[in-house]
């Protein structure tokens, strides 16, 4: 009976861990926003970057496997090169030994109930009182998560030492290693943390029921288990998420193998080389070594690393998504991220489109380096105008019905700025419409002999040009568009669209014009200055915050 009750409060501390670590990582993911994901595609420009990057995002979130999911995500949508997806997973493996150190130093070293119960106090009351207001209701969950973090760890601890004064450990001292490196990575495999691991192995070794060797073997078994969820989230990705997790397990898999193979001289490296006498803060130190190790063998060859990996999986994607493709709404603030990514995308080639109909080649337009490396890589230039404007209307279905699974898992406000992006969307989708509709038009103007009708076409060409020229600058510029800028280009396209028709008249009543082509002129300025308008809300959906851009329905939009 006493060994089944210490096994209980062995299961009830593992999971009181497991539940601290999940408002930990959710308080600190709720309270950082975006903020460590514009972080990260900061810092990754390089593969020293990208391994600091990984490190310090891991050590505050406390979760590699979110890490390396949203890195999944990002290199599946082309925000991440492969390469510097391998560094940040690299630093997040590293990261997580951040939290062993905090375990092992605080959790056995001090007294534990002196820090967990005033937090858990403080975090109960401030959910209970302010739980309405975003920021305290996370902070409380931070409190609560790391005050019970440590009252799980108490548990376990104390679990550990009961069942060693009932239990003889002995023989099992003579077991292989091999033995201790499977129980570390079942363990791991089950629970999905390897910081449950790591305190449960910290525990076992406080309370003498394993020897250092042992502990150090289970903590190595540990390191791999964390990788079946990232394996598992990469099936049904495109070729390059399958190469991250194929990557992150050639990590795992060969660092296990060279440091099981080295592990005594790493242990004696530890203890009779640095003089680390405490058993505990070694096994944190052999931790943070491995995985020291790991960046040292792998960031020299990560180029040629990730050359071996393109040699695997083949690009078979069929949608026309370049981003959302491959997000998972079980990550929603990544897969918000890549869906304003794809509506950028989708304005861009919207944008693209009805230049081409315009006949306007400007270099100006491909400063959208990566959106055109993709349209490059998927020979988007290729094809013809009905081809460009069924993919669009296909990239608008898939935007569409993500837009549909992902809102469910969003909270009001991030539900509202999606509302925004696939407003913005549509109203890129009706201008292209727009301007495809008036293609027979825009041959005819272009064509014509007569110069009233030639005049016409081209003076709207050049302001069309000049238009999205500015748009284009506003969707490439890193600084915040303002309400005043947009509102200005409304006013120019609202002046355009009267002056144009005014001049129009003037000179019909001045020469002699077939009443078709007055009908032709009036129709494809009508339709010209509904795409510009559309395409502006589009842009002003994208770049303006929420409040700022419902001020557009103060102004008569829809004037004509």
């Amino acid at each position: 009976m006493e060994t089944f009750n210490t096994i209980l409060k062995l299961g009830a501390g593992v999971g009181l861990f497991l539940f601290a670590i999940y408002l930990v990582e959710e308080s600190l993911k709720n309270l950082s926003g975006r903020s460590f994901k514009l972080f990260l595609q900061r810092i990754t420009k390089n593969n020293i970057g990208a391994v600091v990057g990984g490190t310090i995002v891991t050590g505050i979130l406390q979760s590699s496997s979110m890490v390396s999911l949203m890195v999944l995500a990002f290199v599946g949508a082309g925000v991440f090169t492969m390469k510097n997806a391998m560094a940040i997973i690299l630093g997040a493996n590293l990261g997580t030994t951040i939290a062993s150190w905090l375990v092992a130093t605080l959790g056995f070293k001090t007294n534990i109930e002196a820090i967990a119960y005033p937090a858990v106090c403080l975090g109960g009351f401030l959910l209970i009182l302010f739980g309405n207001r975003k920021n305290i209701k996370y902070v409380s969950y931070f409190l609560l998560g790391f005050g019970l973090m440590f009252i799980g760890l108490s548990f376990m601890k104390s679990a550990m030492e009961s069942q060693v004064q009932h239990f003889d450990f002995a023989h099992y001292a003579s077991m292989p290693l091999l033995v201790f490196l499977i129980i570390g990575f079942l363990i791991t495999l089950i629970v999905q943390s390897s910081s449950v691991t790591m305190a449960l192995t910290l525990s076992a070794l406080n309370a003498g029921a394993i020897g250092f060797p042992m502990a150090a073997a289970i903590v190595l078994g540990g390191e791999t288990g964390t990788i079946i969820k990232i394996l598992v989230s990469a099936i049904g990705g495109n070729a390059s998420k399958k190469r991250v997790a194929l990557g992150n397990l050639f990590f795992n898999v060969f660092i296990t193998a060279i440091a099981f193979v080295l592990l005594k001289p790493i242990l004696f490296l530890i203890t009779d080389v640095i003089k680390i006498k405490d058993p505990l803060i070694g096994l944190v130190t052999f931790s943070s070594l491995i995985n020291l190790l790991a960046i040292v063998l792998f960031l020299p060859v990560l180029d040629s690393f990730t050359k071996f990996l393109e040699r695997f999986f083949k690009n078979t994607d069929s949608n026309t998504a370049a981003f959302i493709g491959h997000a998972s709404i079980e990550e929603p603030e990544s897969a918000l991220d890549l869906f304003r990514i794809e509506a950028n995308y989708f304005i861009h080639n919207s944008i693209l489109f009805n230049l081409e109909l315009f006949k306007i080649n400007n270099f100006d337009f491909h400063k959208q380096s990566d959106f055109t490396a993709i349209n490059e890589k998927r020979n988007y230039n290729s094809k013809t105008s009905e081809e460009k404007y069924e993919f669009l209307k296909q990239l608008q279905g898939e935007l569409q019905a993500f837009h549909l699974k992902l809102r469910a898992k969003l909270n009001s406000k991030q539900s509202s700025e999606l509302n925004q992006l696939i407003s913005a969307v549509r109203s890129s989708m009706h201008a292209v419409k727009s301007v495809k509709d008036i293609g027979s038009n825009i041959t005819n103007l272009s064509h014509s002999s007569k110069d009233i009708k030639y005049q016409f076409f081209m003076h709207h060409k050049k302001e069309t040009e000049s238009l999205y020229l500015k748009l284009n600058e506003l969707l490439i510029s890193e600084k915040q568009s303002s309400f005043e800028e947009l509102v200005s280009l409304f006013d120019s396209i609202q002046k355009n669209y009267t002056s144009a028709l005014n001049t129009f008249y003037t000179e019909v009543q001045l020469t002699t014009i077939e009443s078709i082509d007055i009908t032709t002129v009036i129709n494809f300025n009508r339709e010209l200055f509904t795409a510009n308008k559309a395409i502006l809300m589009a842009v002003k959906d994208l770049l303006l915050e929420e409040k700022v851009a419902g001020h557009f329905n103060e102004i008569p939009i829809y004037k004509t």
